[in-house]
């Protein structure tokens, strides 16, 4: 009984942190998150080793830019160039999405070699081994942002384990021609008979809608017509919805008084939380790039915490692709995704800095 209850979860957060103000999204306060927290651990890290703390803000900058800037230009270039090429200003368009971790991870090491030529006392690759601890948990809370906005998840797992990402149906049923005011999609206990442990699981979706001069019989005539649409003829519902067309719609309502309170019985599709999977990952790379620079910075050799940061999480992210639906429809008939084929040269790179690193051995203790 225990197994069914926990079998899977059907997921739908507002992405909106304050519902009703559409402006603050998860995913914008987690990347802002991310710079302020990263911001106060360089500050800790330059106080520790004795450099001036007042240039992390002019490293800052260099930061917030490179991230913007190259993960906006690598998602341009590297999945959608005629979409944006033919169109330019679309480019600036960063809020309607498509930013791109490898092209910020290439800005950024840019960025980070034009900050250390202005700025003497400080090594290229000393400031990136420390740069790269607080952009592995950036990532950690840029990949939760996502999963709060329900984006950049997963493929069907095919078992009754997974995420059902119901935010988009809740979404798209708002604009239903009555006056609903609430829509909730969630899992129901009494329809875990109806595992049958391929993936496509029992949801249900609660609409609360106004009475007004709604007769009951036009109301459930158009509910049916229209959910049923909404749940079977987007590409987006059919990726996420397995409503069958030829089946009537399984739909209940109940008169509340005030208003009426109908019921859809329908299934999702399971899918991996690949944003999950990704920002643990990351985050456990943070806790121990952090404690090999918090026990061994003294002794480290330049450049082999960026060339373990390149390794681990890039071969993660080469990994979690497998998991990952596509972003693009081009890469359907690729043996290998683009984040992969991004990501191999990068955890190439890393391997030659920590074989580099290890041969210049650790640095000699100071008196």
């Amino acid at each position: 009984m225990l197994e069914s209850i926990l079998s899977y979860v059907v997921w739908d957060p507002n992405p909106a942190v304050f519902p009703g103000f559409e402006r603050l999204r998860w995913y914008s306060l987690c990347f802002a998150l991310g710079f302020i927290i990263s911001q106060q651990f360089m500050v800790y890290f330059f106080r520790k080793e004795g450099q001036d703390e007042n240039l992390v803000d002019k490293l800052t900058i260099y930061m917030v830019l490179a991230t913007i800037i190259g993960a906006r230009l690598g998602h341009v270039l590297f999945y959608e160039p005629e979409k944006y090429l033919s169109n330019p200003i679309d480019i600036l368009k960063v809020w309607e999405g498509g930013l791109a971790s490898h092209g910020a991870a290439i800005a950024i090491l840019i960025a980070l070699w034009i900050y250390a030529k202005k700025t003497p006392g400080q090594s290229y690759l000393w400031v990136v081994d420390r740069i790269v601890i607080v952009t592995a948990m950036t990532g950690a809370l840029i990949r939760f942002g996502n999963l709060m906005n329900s984006e950049i998840g997963g493929k069907e797992t095919l078992t009754d384990n997974g995420f059902v990402y119901a935010w988009h149906i809740e979404e798209l049923l708002q604009s239903l021609k009555v006056p609903v005011e609430s829509i909730e999609a969630y899992k129901p206990s009494d329809r875990q008979g109806e595992l049958q442990g391929n993936g496509i699981v029992p949801m249900n979706i609660d609409i609360e809608i106004n009475k007004g001069p709604y007769d009951l019989a036009d109301l459930e005539n158009t509910l049916r017509r229209d959910i049923k649409y909404a749940l079977t003829q987007f590409n987006s519902s059919k990726n996420y919805y397995a409503e069958q067309v030829e089946t009537p719609l399984d739909l209940t309502i109940v008169d509340q008084g005030d208003r009426y309170l109908a019921t859809v019985k329908t299934f999702g599709k399971a899918k991996h939380p690949t944003q999950i999977y990704e920002s643990v990952s990351y985050f456990i790379i943070f806790l121990i790039l952090l404690a090999i620079w918090n026990h061994y910075r003294e002794r480290t050799p330049e450049g082999l915490l960026l060339g373990l940061f390149l390794i681990s999480v890039f071969g993660m992210r080469f990994v979690w692709e497998f998991f990952k639906e596509n972003q693009v429809d081009f890469e359907e008939s690729m043996a290998f995704n683009m984040g992969q084929l991004l990501s191999v040269p990068l955890v190439v790179g890393g391997i030659i800095l920590v074989i580099l690193a290890l041969k210049k051995g650790p640095k000699p203790l100071k008196n």
